[in-house]
């Protein structure tokens, strides 16, 4: 429905066309974003999916050497074992932007490039069990890192991808019709205008016309 307010003039015609070219060009732009943050989406959601079953996997394969160690090592010596870690962690986030959206990356350096500083004791005294269970752990961290950017990322996406269907939704269905409606009420009030006009300047002739040949007749 057209609304009542609009002003049937050639210059709101005009004003609502350029708006609605707008609109028409926004509209399309936005579905192609929509369509594009589903993609990337979908494929975060199948990366998650797989990084997590791995994850699960690594941290159970861990844990369960850490109960095989606890099993053949004393209480005592295990704590002073994992007491004093050799090894550090340094996170780094940062964000990189996908289609206007601001996903995290982490980034991780360790303290020192040598890959056996994971392990704080001395192999004499302790399981190999719980050499297992700390490199295990340490192989997961990068695919745990991943698997955070992805989950997070993932929740922006969606978040996104919903904002942008209610915007495209919204043109689609309430802006762009109620402007093609605007358009033919003013297109139509003005065409009823000018076949007005017309019909007076007929009547304004004729009545011309009409007097024109009275005064003929008197001058006969």
């Amino acid at each position: 429905m057209a609304q009542t307010h609009v002003n049937p003039t050639r210059m709101e015609l005009t004003r609502l066309k350029k708006k609605l070219t707008t609109a028409v060009r926004g509209h399309k732009l936005l579905k192609d974003k929509r369509d594009e943050l589903m993609r990337q989406f979908l494929e975060l959601v199948r990366e998650n999916k797989a990084l997590r079953e791995r994850v699960e996997e690594k941290i159970y394969e861990a844990n369960k050497n850490f109960v095989l160690a606890r099993a053949v090592m004393q209480e005592e010596v295990l704590n002073v074992a994992l007491l004093a870690p050799k090894q550090e962690v340094f996170l780094e986030t940062s964000t990189r932007n996908v289609m206007s959206v601001e996903i995290p990356v982490f980034e991780y350096k360790t303290k020192t490039p040598d890959a056996n500083d994971i392990y704080s004791y001395g192999y004499a005294f302790t399981s190999s069990d719980l050499d297992d269970s700390v490199k295990a752990l340490a192989d997961v961290l990068p695919d745990m890192l991943r698997l955070a950017e992805c989950e997070k990322s993932c929740q922006l996406m969606a978040a996104e991808i919903e904002k942008t269907r209610r915007r495209v939704n919204a043109l689609e269905h309430v802006m762009i019709p109620r402007m093609q409606e605007n358009i033919k009420y003013i297109v139509m009030k003005l065409d009823e205008n000018e076949r007005s006009t017309q019909i007076r300047l007929m009547k304004v002739k004729d009545m011309m016309l009409e007097q024109a040949h009275k005064y003929s007749e008197r001058e006969w």
